[in-house]
């Protein structure tokens, strides 16, 4: 492949936003006294925020819903009483505490120093543009990016054609010499390839997947057989 520039996302693919959201919820709620049990928060809160996501790419709620809506619906679903005044000071925390914590996947660092001297790499993030650079320079990844592309600063969130052309533009590529790698089937792969990008999915779950022809990888690692 004649690729000079590789467009990572963020989240769920080199930054482990499972792992790291978990602890900074469990800061938060020590913080504020919230006596919830969080593994039964957590099973019912991430379907919910997982929901709220699609709904948030698809333009159909506000950051500010998104914000207040998971939590509040998670607390509903497991009938735990808490104040809107409290979930409100939850999900200003939990913002300002996301980027404290910086676990990457494994084989994040090799792979990023096997490619840097290779290509031009980038991030295109759905992820709130408040933190998202703090992440990045928290997990010490941030020096191995040219650019960083945030939805909220197009106006748009991937799958649209309008993240991955502004990315391009930022990026000064071309879409035949560029490759998405990403996790989100959807926002990232099917959002890329509709754009003409070639793109990599990260199944670190190891889903299944029908369409055989989406290039799959299971770890970060792997990525390096394709570049």
């Amino acid at each position: 492949m004649n690729i000079k520039h590789i467009f990572f996302d963020l989240d769920h693919t080199l930054w482990d936003f499972e792992k790291n959201s978990d602890l900074s919820f469990k800061k938060v709620f020590r913080e504020l006294n919230v006596k919830v049990d969080v593994d039964i928060f957590f099973k019912v809160y991430k379907p919910i925020n997982f929901n709220y996501w699609k709904l948030y790419r698809e333009e159909k709620v506000s950051k500010e819903v998104l914000r207040y809506g998971r939590l509040k619906d998670a607390f509903d679903a497991i009938q735990f009483e808490i104040s809107d005044e409290v979930i409100d000071q939850i999900a200003i925390k939990y913002i300002d505490y996301l980027p404290d914590f910086n676990y990457l996947f494994e084989g994040t660092f090799e792979l990023l120093d096997y490619l840097k001297d290779k290509y031009q790499l980038h991030i295109i993030t759905n992820g709130f543009e408040e933190i998202q650079s703090k992440k990045m320079e928290s997990s010490n990844i941030h020096h191995y990016f040219n650019q960083i592309i945030t939805s909220e600063s197009v106006g748009v969130k991937k799958p649209n054609p309008k993240v991955f052309d502004y990315a391009l533009m930022k990026a000064n590529a071309i879409k035949e010499e560029s490759i998405m790698i990403g996790d989100n089937l959807e926002a990232d792969i099917q959002g890329a390839i509709n754009v003409g990008l070639r793109a990599i999915h990260c199944n670190f779950d190891n889903k299944k997947n029908n369409d055989k022809k989406i290039t799959s990888v299971t770890s970060l690692l792997e990525i390096k057989q394709y570049l």
